[in-house]
């Protein structure tokens, strides 16, 4: 590899882990946050939104200021503005500051893994794109995973400012190195279709708005959630109407979904939201909630999810050339099928040890599948298409991560209450076996201290048969894919994909 070739992939894929980083290292420190901000629980979950919010309706204009600006411009003021709304969200005194710079961080972040996707496919030759999005996939997967982690070590050590502060150096040294060796793309003048991207903006937020809120406010019992959902309904209806029969230039080329290729990856990216996004979040609150692990301690346990991903990028970046992708598909697939069935066997009596091979299995299988899902998206597309492709599939993956998350949550909780209900109902005088388990405790049925202690053991269980409801379900998710990958054309051989030039 050409010294030029690695510090571009050096500085833009350090971009990209900053981006990713940030929607997960913060979760940690949201109690500490809250605390100093004189933020409620509900209210501090909007530092998190406005990130979510801003950077998924800001995702598709990575297109349009790419040819406006041209991709080293266009780059270097996405570092830039991120590194100072970081800084600025560290100094943050107040909730409504904080929610402000978060907002505008996602703004900036926004283009950055489109961006550094479409660069690594013009900088490396066309045998070795394999190998480039294997580089730009450890970024984009492991360090999301990593970031509760990292995020619990420097709250418990420093202090939660330092989840952002973290940022600064990592942004400076991408921004040199950019300045320096990212190559460019010519300017062309080109048209916003502003009616198309409003249309857009708000059906993206209305929806992110629903998604984030639903689970706590009780989806549409809430008056909010329903107009909220309406809005997001009737902006997403006037958007495609609108780009499909107005005469001006669309805010994105709808040759996109017609590339079959592109299609189908967009909806596996779709499908694997519920399956690996709501999945790492239940596993979390299983071992927090359920097991009582402390928070850095069940950052630690989910660490090895990442690093067989790390490795496993890395055998499919190498091995690319010789297989064909849709094998590495078919491998990750199954290998989650596997991670996710053995955690339905999980109860409040495995061990730690238990936990570590499905997080392996899972970790696995999403670096079989996400590297060449990647590739694989943009082999068949025009190369004039490539940043446009990817400012609209990093758009795809962000929405489908939050529907996965709050269609998992949702599920889970729905199956907690069920449970609640039908196992609160051996709670009776005449049920021997819990006569045999307060009887130690000198305790009885008749007793309000019994009754208690009975009440939160049944609660324990269906909380318990939830989570197993919910981890099945994750694991039919990944079955679901199987047709989909039926769908997928391989590539032919020295076909370049999308946004590839030549790398000199």
């Amino acid at each position: 590899m050409s010294k030029s070739r690695l510090l571009t992939s050096v500085a833009v894929m350090a971009a990209t882990i900053m981006q990713v980083l940030d929607t997960t290292i913060v979760n940690v420190a949201l109690p500490s946050m809250a605390g100093q901000l004189d933020a409620t629980p509900d209210n501090i979950s909007w530092v998190l939104t406005s990130y979510l919010i801003a950077s998924a309706i800001f995702m598709p204009l990575t297109g349009f200021f790419t040819d406006r600006l041209g991709q080293k411009r266009f780059l270097l003021v996405s570092i830039a503005g991120f590194v100072i709304t970081s800084a600025l969200c560290g100094m943050a005194t107040s909730l409504a500051q904080m929610v402000l710079f978060r907002f505008l961080q996602g703004v900036f972040g926004a283009a950055l893994v489109p961006l550094s996707q479409s660069i690594m496919l013009q900088t490396y030759p066309a045998e070795q794109r394999g190998k480039a999005m294997a580089i730009w996939a450890m970024g984009v997967m492991v360090a999301p995973i990593l970031g509760p982690t990292l995020g619990g070590w420097l709250t418990e050590v420093i202090s939660w400012r330092w989840t952002f502060y973290i940022n600064l150096p990592v942004g400076i040294v991408s921004f040199l190195l950019a300045v320096r060796y990212v190559p460019d793309t010519a300017v062309r003048e080109r048209r916003m279709d502003w009616l198309g991207f409003a249309s857009l903006a708000l059906g993206i937020g209305a929806l992110q708005l629903v998604l984030d809120r639903g689970n706590q406010d009780d989806w549409f019992s809430s008056q909010n959630l329903v107009a909220a959902a309406i809005i997001a309904a009737l902006a997403f209806a006037f958007f495609i109407v609108y780009t499909l029969t107005g005469k001006h230039h669309p805010l994105f080329d709808l040759r996109l979904f017609k590339d079959r290729n592109f299609l189908v990856a967009s909806l596996i990216m779709t499908t694997i939201g519920v399956g690996f996004f709501g999945g790492m979040l239940l596993q979390s609150l299983f071992m927090q909630n359920f097991l009582g692990y402390p928070t850095f301690e069940a950052g630690l346990y989910m660490a090895p999810r990442g690093l067989a991903s790390l490795f496993v990028m890395i055998f499919v970046g190498k091995f690319s050339g010789r297989f064909p992708p849709r094998n590495f598909v078919l491998a990750g697939i199954f290998c989650s099928i596997a991670g996710n069935y053995l955690m339905t066997r999980f109860t409040g009596d495995i061990t730690a040890g238990d936990l570590i091979l499905p997080m392996i299995l899972q970790g696995m299988g999403m670096g079989l599948i996400f590297v060449p899902i990647s590739t694989l998206a943009f082999t068949t597309l025009p190369k004039e298409l490539g940043a446009e492709a990817a400012g609209i599939y990093s758009l795809i993956r962000t929405v489908g991560s939050a529907l996965g998350i709050s269609v998992l949550a949702t599920y889970f909780s729905r199956s907690s209450q069920q449970s609640w209900g039908l196992l609160r109902g051996d709670i009776t005088l005449y049920n021997d076996a819990l006569h045999s388990y307060l009887a130690p405790l000198h305790l009885d049925i008749s007793d309000p201290q019994g009754i208690a202690l009975a009440a939160k053991a049944v609660l324990h269980q269906a909380q318990n048969v939830a989570y197993i409801d919910s981890f099945w379900f994750a694991t039919l998710n990944f079955v679901l894919m199987l047709p989909l990958l039926l769908l997928l054309r391989a590539p032919a051989k020295g076909v370049a994909p999308a946004a590839h030039t030549s790398p000199e």
